[in-house]
């Protein structure tokens, strides 16, 4: 073979990886195997999850459990599974209603005291 079509070759192949990668960022990030076990000290330590749809890019429906940097990629019809993801979200609009009612006490303070 010529050197100067291997070398194209090679740069080719680059440009590709490099440019689907930029377009497809998700279909990298994708779980290919699930776990339908998981041990209570996992749930126990989860961050946030995600939810994976089984689409275009992702051809696995599964929740993606964030623990200290690390995934774990598990079945989404797991009942443990099922019951954390309610519990955290039931943490976190929690949260955000906490935050609204100190942000308006605050507001009716600040206004109390112009007066």
């Amino acid at each position: 073979m010529d050197v100067k079509f291997v070398t194209l070759l090679v740069v080719l192949a680059v440009t590709v990886s490099q440019t689907s990668e930029t377009l497809f960022p998700g279909a990298f990030d994708c779980c290919t195997k699930i776990s339908d076990e998981i041990p209570k000290g996992i749930l126990r330590r989860v961050e946030r999850f995600e939810i994976q749809k089984s689409d275009d890019l992702c051809h696995l429906e599964a929740v993606i459990l964030h623990i200290k940097g690390k995934k774990f990629c598990v079945n989404p019809r797991n009942r443990k599974v099922k019951k954390i993801m309610k519990k955290m979200k039931h943490k976190i609009h929690r949260i955000k209603f906490h935050v609204r009612k100190q942000r308006r006490i605050k507001i009716t303070k600040q206004k109390e005291q112009k007066q």
